[in-house]
């Protein structure tokens, strides 16, 4: 096991009615940004409950993020921050606004030419406003870390970056939001969440054994309860069990002193940033061709996943390997997501791109072992197209 370092100082509010209380976390003084997306917080009542909550602050509007957030409208809110003198950011939606609020948190305070040189040169922040969060959508786990992914569309890139100063302060956790989502939200949040653990359990063993248990724990309460949520998006008890398995899923827990992959993620960005598919509709696609490329690499961990999460065992492992992968697709197709390149009429020349777009800019001997290069990248992509 690898030495590692675990600080997380987010603060959950969790349950019903948490938001009215998210204000014992924001200073007396604060002058705030309120930054969301599309209109649905205004027909679902959480507008409301937000606003209400903050009457006795001085707040602004910025709304109109995007599902993959772009670089180009984040940067329409620094305007605001300086006209206002904000000095704290609330965001109130999915992990794509919490990360425009990431973002942004980290811009307003940017002493460079241009923020972008902080997701495309790895530039390193001293400085961002503070910022809580109201989650409507859980999925990407963005709760209760200092990661963020942001597009430019101008250069069709979708970048991240990583900072402990754009860790929420508190993040506001009402699984009743979930009530009204799009079904195909509440999969997709499945999803995202099912592979974030996947990319820090099925590598190499570590001797872990804290690690995996709590990451398998977390994959089978996703299979058991994402399916429940699909079925009935007021059952409670089901949506407050899916969504802290969102959110244990990335928030440093089961990664300490774990190694990690992280090539489903770099590969599904370039099909989101070249054809604008949902980001985990593109983890569904890429995985399982993760699993297949490289399961020599990682064989003794997809052999521990097949018997722990799915049950299946055997004395011939190459049926359980490929047992293993056709289980996940399985559950993916069975949340509603397709799961090859051909289902979103992604063309076969989409594969040189992406291949020679990850080689420009140095994206290749990636994963645990940065075994995963240009050939690699190829025949991921070929098997599931």
């Amino acid at each position: 096991m690898k030495n590692f370092v675990f600080s997380n100082q987010t603060r959950i509010l969790f349950g019903k009615g948490q938001i009215a209380n998210m204000t014992a976390e924001i200073p007396d003084d604060a002058k705030i940004l309120l930054i969301y997306g599309g209109g649905s917080i205004m027909t679902n009542g959480i507008y409301d409950q937000v606003t209400d909550a903050l009457i006795e602050y001085e707040y602004h509007e910025f709304s109109g993020i995007e599902p993959n957030p772009s670089y180009e409208k984040c940067m329409e809110a620094l305007d605001l921050i300086d006209e206002f003198e904000i000095d704290f950011l609330l965001a109130v939606g999915g992990g794509s606004v919490v990360d425009a609020a990431k973002f942004i948190a980290a811009a307003a305070y940017y002493n460079g030419e241009d923020p972008w040189e902080i997701l495309a040169r790895n530039e390193e922040i001293d400085d961002a406003i503070p910022l809580g969060v109201v989650l409507t959508l859980p999925a990407t786990g963005s709760e209760m870390n200092g990661n963020s992914v942001i597009t430019r569309n101008e250069y069709k890139e979708k970048l991240s970056f990583s900072s402990p100063l754009v860790m929420p302060v508190f993040s506001v956790l009402d699984p009743q939001v979930m009530a009204t989502l799009p079904k195909i939200q509440v999969a997709n949040g499945v999803v995202d969440a099912f592979v974030h653990v996947i990319e820090q359990y099925l590598t190499y063993p570590a001797n872990a054994k804290v690690q995996d248990r709590m990451a398998e724990g977390i994959l089978l309460t996703l299979i058991e309860e994402g399916p429940k949520v699909l079925q009935n998006q007021r059952d409670y008890h089901a949506c407050a069990n899916m969504m802290w398995s969102a959110t244990m899923a990335l928030n440093g827990l089961i990664a300490a002193g774990v190694p990690q992959d992280w090539t489903t993620h770099q590969i599904g960005h370039e099909i989101t940033a070249l054809h604008k598919v949902d980001h985990a509709q593109t983890l569904a696609i890429v995985l399982p061709g993760v699993m297949k490329v490289m399961q020599s690499a990682k064989r003794e961990k997809i052999l521990q996943y097949a018997e722990r999460i799915w049950g299946i065992t055997g004395n011939n492992e190459e049926t359980v390997l490929q047992q293993a992968i056709d289980q996940t697709v399985a559950f993916f197709e069975s949340m509603g997501l397709k799961t090859r390149l051909r289902d979103y009429s992604i063309p076969a020349s989409t594969i040189d791109l992406i291949v020679e777009r990850m080689e420009n800019r140095g994206d290749i001997n990636i994963g645990e072992n940065q075994l995963v290069g240009v050939d690699e990248i190829r025949k991921i992509l070929e098997v599931r197209s």
